[in-house]
């Protein structure tokens, strides 16, 4: 059981991806994961008050199916066959996090930690950066997923896959926006 908790190759990864988009593709089916939270709301009954949530939820079943495998396969990940060597980095990223007092990624004993304590400990959540960092950036999340017509696994994966322009267009923008968050925002942020 060693090798499902060891690094895989990344070649895996884009094998499977390529795998399942052309499934979808022979299927008939788009892939997006954002799309779950509106099947959810129509679910709920938000359909009687929106047109918007007002559709045929039972045909995405499929995907909400898919978004349960990830939270499940997340979960059998880290705790089941944790990978017991910390994230690889390279050192020049290491030494810059450390300038702007962000701990590495590191072995936490039983697993690797991917997110940085100095904004992710629960004792950060209710601090005014922690406050910052999740709800503003949740919102900013919320509201350019709905704003770009998808999140960024419906557009980078299924839309550049269908050669589509919007999808060009905002993964451009989320590389843009990744960029402006790294070099201006998350220093100012982390100042707070």
């Amino acid at each position: 059981m060693s090798w499902l908790s060891g690094s895989w190759h990344w070649s895996v990864s884009g094998a499977m991806i390529a795998a399942t988009m052309f499934l979808l593709l022979y299927a008939g089916r788009t892939f997006g994961f954002s799309s779950n939270l509106r099947t959810m709301c129509s679910i709920a009954g938000a359909g009687k008050r929106h047109a918007f949530f007002d559709f045929d939820w039972k045909a995405q079943r499929w995907n909400l199916v898919f978004a349960a495998g990830a939270i499940i396969g997340g979960y059998l990940a880290f705790f089941v066959f944790p990978n017991p060597e910390p994230v690889e980095i390279s050192a020049s990223t290491i030494n810059w996090l450390a300038g702007m007092g962000i701990t590495a990624p590191a072995d936490t004993g039983s697993s690797s930690s991917y997110v940085p304590p100095e904004l992710y400990a629960t004792d950060q959540i209710f601090t005014l950066r922690g406050l910052v960092a999740l709800v503003g950036g949740g919102f900013l999340i919320g509201f350019g997923t709905r704003w770009a017509g998808g999140c960024t696994s419906g557009h980078a994966i299924t839309g550049l896959s269908n050669l589509q322009l919007p999808s060009l267009i905002a993964v451009i923008g989320f590389f843009a926006g990744g960029l402006l968050m790294t070099w201006l925002f998350l220093p100012f942020i982390l100042a707070i």
